[in-house]
This record gives C-alpha cells, sequence and structure tokens, in this order.
C-alpha cells in the first residue's frame, strides 16, 4: 500500500505541476497580446475608429452614491495668443533659466487642478501655430509660437477645437504644423484636418472608459477661402452636416457627443440671430449631447434646452487684446458630469461653472476666480477686483435662466451694492485683434 501511495503522490505532483505550467504560459500569452492595446491613462484622447479594438475594462470608475458611473467634461474659451503673451512668456522663460526661450506653463498653471481634475478637457486653440523660431505674428492673420501646446497638454487639456475664424489664416502649412504640434504632444484635435481621410475619421476620444465623440465648427474665416477640392481642412458650420456628422460619431460608439461652435457677434454678451436659428435644431438631436461655444470673446449665457445643456459662448480662455477691457478679460471654464442612467446612455446631471479672469499685473496670469477668492493669501485689493468679476460673469451666465435650470456657478454669492468696481462705457469695444 506504501508503494502504491507513493507512485499516486508523484503522479498527482507532476500533474500539478503541468497545469501551474499551461497556466503560467496562457497568462505570459494572454498580457502578451493585451499589450498591444493601451489601456488605462495612456490611452486617454486616442482617437478611435468604427470597428476598432473594444475599449478596456475601466480598472478604477467613478460611481456615484447609487453605483451609476459618472464622467466629467469640462469646456474652456479661446486660447488666442497675442505678441503681448509671446512676449509675457519669454520673460518667463528667461526666470526659469532659459533665455532666448518661451515658457507658457506659469500664465495657465493657476487653472490646473480643475482642467487636471476633470476626466476629459477640451480647449479652443483658435490659431494656427508657428515654426519654432517664428516668425510670430499676431492679428490679423496669426501666427503663434508652438510652445504654446507644451502648457495646453501641462495644464490638463486632453483635447483641443481647431476650428475657427482663424484656422487658415497661415494655409495648409499652417494647419499641418497646428496638428502635428497637438499629435507629438498627445493632445487629440477635431475641426480641421491634414488629408481628406483625417477629416472623415470619427473624432473619438476614449478616457477612463468612455467614448466620447468630438465635432467642431466655425461661422466662417475671415473672408478667406478653403482650398478648391479641400474644403474638408477646415470644417464650417452646416447644420444638416453636423447632425449627419453627429449621427455617424455615435453609429461609431461614441457614448458622449460633444460639439464646439465657433459662432455669435464679438462682444455681444447675447447669443445672435444665428446663433438662436441653429441652436434647438442642433441640440435636439438625439446625437448631440453638449453644445461648447467660442469665438464673441466675451461671456455668454449656458442654457438647459430640452435634456441638454448649451454654453453660447466661454469667452477668452487666455488672451491678451491691444485694447483690455473688462469684457475680453473674462471667460468661464464650463464642466459638466455626465451619469450613466442606463448601459451606455448619459445625462448631464450637474452643471458647473468656473468664472476665470485674465490678470495684466505685475504679469499676465490666468486666475481661476473661485479658487483665488477661497485663498486666505489673496491681497484685498485684489480680493475686490475678482469679486467684481465673478460678479459680472455671473450675470451673463445665467441671463437665459441657467440657475432656474440647475447651473452652479462656483464662487462666493454676489458682493454687496457698491462692490462690484467701475465698468465699462456703454458700448465700450476694443479694436477687432482676435
Amino acid at each position: 500500500m506504501r508503494e502504491g501511495s507513493g507512485r499516486g503522490k508523484v503522479i498527482t505532483v507532476g500533474l500539478l505541476v503541468l497545469v501551474l505550467l499551461a497556466g503560467g504560459v496562457f497568462w505570459v500569452l494572454r498580457n502578451r497580446d493585451e499589450s498591444r492595446t493601451p489601456a488605462g491613462p495612456s490611452q486617454a484622447g486616442q482617437p478611435v475608429a468604427a470597428g476598432s479594438v473594444p475599449t478596456p475594462p475601466d480598472p478604477k470608475p467613478r460611481r456615484d452614491s447609487s453605483g451609476r458611473r459618472i464622467f466629467t467634461v469640462l469646456g474652456a474659451g479661446d486660447i488666442l495668443i497675442h505678441p503681448e503673451l509671446t512676449s509675457q512668456a519669454r520673460r518667463d522663460a528667461e526666470r526659469g533659466g532659459n533665455p532666448g526661450g518661451l515658457d507658457f506653463n506659469p500664465l495657465l498653471q493657476q487653472v490646473r487642478p480643475a482642467v487636471s481634475g476633470a476626466d476629459l478637457a477640451i480647449c479652443h486653440l483658435e490659431t494656427p501655430l508657428a515654426p519654432p523660431n517664428g516668425p510670430f505674428i499676431g492679428f490679423p492673420k496669426f501666427n503663434v509660437p508652438p510652445q504654446i501646446v507644451d502648457a495646453i497638454r501641462g495644464t490638463g487639456f486632453d483635447a483641443c477645437s481647431t476650428s475657427s475664424n482663424h484656422t487658415i489664416d497661415q494655409g495648409e502649412q499652417g494647419v499641418k504644423r497646428t496638428l502635428d504640434a497637438l499629435d507629438a504632444a498627445k493632445i487629440r484635435h477635431t475641426g480641421s484636418a491634414r488629408t481628406k481621410q483625417e477629416a472623415l475619421t470619427p473624432a473619438i476620444y476614449v478616457k477612463n472608459g468612455v467614448k466620447v465623440g468630438h465635432l467642431a465648427y466655425a461661422l466662417h474665416f475671415n473672408g478667406l477661402k478653403r482650398p478648391a477640392g479641400k474644403e474638408w481642412m477646415a470644417n464650417l458650420i452646416e447644420p444638416a452636416e453636423i447632425l449627419a456628422a453627429a449621427k455617424r460619431l455615435r453609429a461609431a460608439g461614441a457614448e458622449i457627443v460633444v460639439l464646439s461652435m465657433h459662432w455669435g457677434t464679438e462682444y455681444l454678451h447675447q447669443p445672435d440671430a444665428d446663433q438662436e436659428k441653429w441652436v434647438r435644431p442642433l441640440i435636439a438631436s438625439p446625437d448631440i449631447d453638449l453644445i461648447l461655444g467660442h469665438h464673441a470673446h466675451v461671456v455668454q449665457p449656458i442654457e438647459k434646452i430640452g435634456a441638454d445643456w448649451v454654453v453660447y459662448g466661454m469667452g477668452n480662455q487666455v488672451a491678451r487684446h491691444l485694447e483690455p477691457i473688462f469684457d475680453n478679460r473674462e471667460g468661464v471654464m464650463a464642466r459638466f458630469t455626465f451619469t450613466e442612467v442606463a448601459s451606455k446612455k448619459w445625462r448631464v446631471t450637474l452643471a458647473e461653472a468656473i468664472p476665470v479672469w485674465v490678470d495684466l499685473n505685475p504679469d499676465v496670469r490666468l486666475i481661476d476666480l473661485p479658487a483665488a477668492l477661497a485663498d486666505e493669501t489673496t491681497s484685498p485689493a485684489r480680493r475686490v477686483s475678482y469679486q467684481a468679476a465673478l460678479d459680472r460673469i455671473r450675470g451673463h451666465l445665467l441671463a437665459k435662466g441657467g440657475a432656474d435650470a440647475g447651473l452652479k456657478v462656483l464662487g462666493p454669492p454676489p458682493a454687496q451694492t457698491g462692490t462690484a468696481g467701475p465698468s465699462e462705457p456703454e458700448g465700450a469695444r476694443p479694436a477687432l485683434d482676435g
């Protein structure tokens, strides 16, 4: 019995070893295959065409108290690099030990917590990028430092819309340089294209296991014409085409679709006739979940239409106009929390606005107003100025019933009468430079 028992034990041990070896080989092969498909943070913002590999499981899904997945989208206004901002970046580079260089990171660093804290943050890069050494040109045909892309990435933006009235200021080469620079920084984009195939490829960004489709269109190109036969180079607003493109995005697997619109009348705080004409057919589409507006260089309202939200205009994210006034120094970052109400069906359950302001002295800096007002080290004088800016921005944002619909403007409540600070003369407008 003991001899037979011993042989049994040897056989059992041998079988166990074979099972373990087989399992190990399977594990290696499986992980080798999975390593070919990026997952997690390395996949952030990557475009996914129809028929691509399935989205990998989200390792750490964010969920609400009832266990439903949640996802935040943050949009920001125009990134408009005027010559004065390039001069500021040169000074900041010199302070940082890089004389002759350009460093735009200090310009945007104060909004980094809000931007990087979103699941998907979308900027609007209004102008084409120049070669690294220039020449750098401002209005009317911009050609701006590509070093701004490092700051866009460093601030936490995942993607940018690139269709604006300045998209083709520098022709085909300007479009190509801009998109090449964004690609090199791993910033996704839509609104302009280098090839027809690129223009036809659905822009779907995968972040935290959620597929977000993105579209971007502009009202005009300041009188410039796209090359004949290459109209795909930059998207022009055509409502029927927008609706068709949104439908294609949904068919390609987009769970949430965001539409960026470069529209409106410059320096007009209310939506103009075109915005009012286009907005309802677009946002009523089951294939469009959110509209983010740009171009006016001033803050316009945020409105809830049906179950969805429209941001008519976020003003400037950062700019330094030749004639700075309160209006063109004010902006807003709009943040929306989507909740998965059914499998891959999402609805906005929280709409928030984060007012921002461009400080001009002693250095040009973009200020997160709610954060600055919560900071005990903010000086009394700046506190008064910041509160006044926040109050003005709040008034513009809520002009179409946003508060009643649940929009939350972050920051302290309005200041008491008499503390809002000076205002611009009625009808004041700077010379056009954006």
